[in-house]
């Protein structure tokens, strides 16, 4: 079959959740028993999210391959089961860097190079290269209408129609339907003027998915597609839902699947959801329930540790638990001290990041977390933070450190990898993407894996400095996953303790509901054993 595409855009204000919904629609349309790939256009600049603040873009996901690519990849990952590369996610950036390099080597043949069709048909081809074997390609298009630096994404999709064929291309349109509380009214009017926006670019929604906080009646959604030239079948209600992972159900319930279905004429089996339903109700009404601490300096925007937050929640659904989430400020805990802080948890994570503000608190968190039997997962740098307090605290290396936060500490248990020492570029270079680690027998990641070889993905510069691995094993630090081309430490655990393990690379990108990745299902177990006990 020809592949058909999809392409999102959002409207009004940015955070409606185009992401959920690109990922949601691709739910749908796998449980209708198509093959899927998954694609964002991000319109700034930067040629990948790698150097930005999570403060400003939430989480940088990693590949398989090894490209940085933005948060909603995440979700495409945790809703279809798609493995994305970095064919998955292009930028502005990365669109003019390429046509510039085409026109240095005179591809153009002294040609004027100009954003159409220059500009367009290079964004149109990034897409073209990532549909290979797939009945249904869903691309979503970052930014909101009306954005200049969008201008060139949507006339690209606007052209794809033209390219494709009316019966092979779906613009769906996600805006927002407010509800004013001081009128008491529900107002169609930034939506009419979304759709306006898109129509004047040439492009006319076929579907569009109303974000509210309530149902919208149905003379509302008339209105709607009257004013906005569309079915009246055609206007979904995106309402608000206790959980994520409802978000497919909820909108197989508005016929959005069934829809897209007749409208790209498509013929597929009958949806099948009752994985969906099951997790729903694993997550809405759970057996127990425990609270984990995650210690770090991003404490503001759960964004920044997306992936996490939901791997736990995976851990949760496969333990018929809810996991509530406590940030704690790894800068707060160096302020005032670690006393009751942690009173009303039941086990601690010390996540990834960079730099040394608040690393002394997440040191003092795990020294806590080891000394009262609390358990303890420790992901990249809170790995490497497990070792530094290990060394100091239990091998009596008092100046034990790690060379990111000081170059010319005596004792780098620590260090920065030797290939990345004469690295100067900022983007896209560090250890990035899956690597083999393999498991030593009868420790606790080998019992967790029930394998011999594993493979993670990473995203890191700095390294267990195997200088002191003898001495740190010696004081009885196992080192239980090693990269078998690199002798790289990857995985470290207590053995005296109830659940204590850290590891170099980042598990949660690999966890979705479906299949919870095992550090985490082990994990959230080993709490919430310790809190039965």
């Amino acid at each position: 079959m020809k592949t058909k595409f999809i392409f999102v855009t959002g409207g009004v204000v940015s955070s409606l959740g185009k992401g959920l919904s690109a990922a949601s629609i691709g739910a749908l349309m796998e449980a209708r028993g198509l093959k899927v790939s998954m694609q964002k256009m991000d319109p700034y600049i930067n040629v990948d999210p790698g150097t930005m603040s999570p403060f400003q873009h939430g989480e940088v996901f990693v590949t398989d391959d090894g490209a940085e690519t933005d948060l909603d990849l995440g979700h495409y990952e945790r809703y279809t089961t798609a493995t994305l590369s970095r064919k998955s996610n292009f930028t502005t950036g990365q669109i003019y860097d390429s046509v510039i390099r085409k026109e240095r080597r005179g591809d153009y043949l002294g040609g004027t190079v100009q954003v159409i069709p220059h500009i367009t048909n290079e964004i149109k081809q990034k897409i073209l290269d990532n549909v290979k074997g797939v009945d249904l390609a869903i691309v979503e298009v970052g930014g909101t209408v009306g954005d200049i630096e969008s201008l060139p994404f949507l006339e690209a999709i606007r052209q794809f129609r033209v390219d494709r064929g009316r019966d092979n291309v779906l613009y769906i349109h996600l805006t927002l339907v407010p509800y004013i509380a001081t009128a008491g009214e529900l107002k169609t009017k930034p939506t009419q003027h979304s759709v306006k926006d898109l129509r004047e670019i040439g492009i006319q929604p076929d579907i569009l998915l109303c974000r509210c906080d309530r149902e919208i009646p149905r003379d509302m959604k008339a209105k709607i597609a009257l004013f906005c030239n569309v079915p009246e079948e055609a206007v979904i209600t995106a309402r608000d839902v206790e959980t994520i992972y409802e978000v497919p159900t909820a909108f197989h319930d508005q016929g959005l699947d069934e829809r897209i279905i007749n409208y790209l004429n498509i013929w597929t089996k009958s949806p099948d959801l009752s994985d969906w339903e099951r997790i729903v109700e694993r997550v809405k009404h759970p057996s127990e329930s425990i609270t984990i601490a995650i210690v770090g300096k991003y404490v503001d925007l759960t964004e920044s540790y997306k992936s996490l937050a939901e791997a736990l929640i995976h851990g949760g659904i496969a333990n018929d638990c809810r996991v509530n989430l406590k940030y704690v400020d790894s800068e707060a805990l160096e302020r005032h001290g670690i006393d009751g802080m942690f009173n009303d948890v039941d086990g601690i994570l010390v996540p990834g990041g960079f730099g040394e503000r608040g690393s002394e608190g997440k040191i003092s968190a795990i020294h806590y977390a080891r000394t009262n039997k609390v358990p303890f997962f420790g992901i990249c740098l809170g790995m490497q933070m497990a070792v530094v307090e290990f060394s100091r605290h239990v091998c009596v290396i008092d100046d034990a450190h790690s060379s990111e936060f000081h170059e010319q500490a005596a004792n780098p248990v620590i260090h920065i990898m030797e290939e990345q020492k004469k690295v100067k570029g900022k983007g896209g270079t560090m250890r990035l993407g899956a690597y083999p680690c393999a498991l030593e027998k009868d420790t606790l990641a080998r019992r967790i894996y029930g394998l011999e070889q594993i493979s993670e993905r990473h995203r890191h510069r700095f390294e267990f400095n195997n200088s002191y691995r003898e001495q740190l094993k010696g004081c009885g630090l196992v080192c239980s996953g090693i990269n078998p081309d690199s002798n790289l430490v990857e995985i470290i655990e207590l053995k005296d303790h109830p659940w204590f393990l850290g590891c170099q690379f980042h598990p949660e990108f690999k966890s979705r509901p479906m299949a919870p990745h095992p550090l985490f299902e082990s994990f959230i177990g080993a709490c919430l054993k310790e809190r039965q006990e």
